[in-house]
């Protein structure tokens, strides 16, 4: 099939390689988000997937939107047979889903319809699920609506953040979308409606959402901090200032401490949760590069009975 890829972080270009490499179709353009400022001089950087398109010698196409004009006449002059998609970012009308034959492919980041939405990921993690996986969709108007093609299962780790799962996910679905695409070429793959029961939904995960409760249990801290690493970065204050948790373990052994209350020893910093302790080891304070727990207390000099989270 001649194929027209949408996608734009890093997380998307493991789907394009596997397009490009698998010599099967050709991939004909990329369509990418527009380039965004990015760095201390915010100068205007380009997108990870249009960055890979170029260095492979295939056409970029950038459209502010994607209804615009300009972008809908180039893709009807493709004429592509199916577009597949893997995080592109921006929502497509039905005017632009009508122009491939085969319609828009999306690969989604949870076992649908589990998970619909922009952050599938990040909600599996703190919602303490053991088995997560990628989903290949026909793209509707709906909200990750569509019928599924495909799907691979992928194991939570304990120790995952939402950054390790999805670079995982990232290459398993990649091979899953390539499968997809043949399979829909040779008539080997029917989509299959979602069904009814078992939708949850996955917003995109907001800075408050990041911030740490020290009332909850353990667990939950824990599944935070590692659902909210690297994006949005899970949070507490400490002496009116932000301080980033980086990464945390729970310690069912130690229960002595009150919620937020924190014990800093020569080599570990200790928080009380709402049932036992978390041993805090990376953070980053406010304006500073981050560093392991025991380095930033020692600086910060914390005395006894002094909290987090006031």
């Amino acid at each position: 099939m001649k194929l027209v890829f949408a996608g734009t972080p890093e997380v998307a270009v493991p789907a394009l390689d596997a397009l490009i490499a698998s010599g099967r179709h050709e991939v004909a353009a990329v369509v990418t988000r527009p380039d965004a400022p990015a760095g201390r001089g915010r100068r205007l950087v380009a997108s990870p997937v249009a960055e890979r398109a170029e260095e492979a010698g295939i056409e970029v196409l950038k459209p502010a939107k994607p209804r615009d004009p300009g972008f809908l006449e180039r893709l009807r002059e493709i004429a592509p047979d199916c577009c597949p998609v893997v995080a592109y970012g921006a929502l497509l009308p039905r005017v632009a889903l009508d122009v491939p034959a085969r319609g828009w492919v999306n690969l989604h980041f949870s076992l649908l319809p589990a998970w619909r939405g922009a952050a599938p990921v990040q909600h599996a993690l703190m919602a303490g699920d053991e088995i997560t996986g990628a989903s290949t969709f026909l793209i509707e108007e709906g909200l990750d609506s569509g019928p599924v093609y495909g799907t691979v299962t992928e194991t939570v780790r304990p120790t995952d953040t939402s950054g390790d799962l999805l670079t995982r996910l990232a290459f398993a679905g990649a091979g899953l979308l390539a499968a997809t695409m043949d399979g829909i070429e040779d008539g080997s793959l029917e989509a299959v409606p979602q069904p009814g029961e078992g939708v949850t939904l996955a917003p995109k995960i907001t800075v408050e959402d990041a911030r740490v409760d020290w009332t909850a249990p353990a667990l939950r801290v824990d599944r935070v901090v590692r659902g909210c690493t690297p994006a949005p970065g899970a949070w507490t204050t400490f002496r009116g200032e932000r301080l980033k948790l980086v990464q945390a373990v729970p310690l069912p052994d130690r229960s002595d401490l009150a919620p937020g209350q924190v014990a800093a020893g020569k080599n570990n910093v200790y928080v009380g949760t709402g049932s036992h302790a978390v041993e805090l080891l990376w953070v980053q304070a406010q304006g500073k590069k981050p560093m392991r727990a025991a380095d930033w207390a020692r600086g910060a000099r914390i005395t006894e009975g002094e909290r987090v989270g006031d």
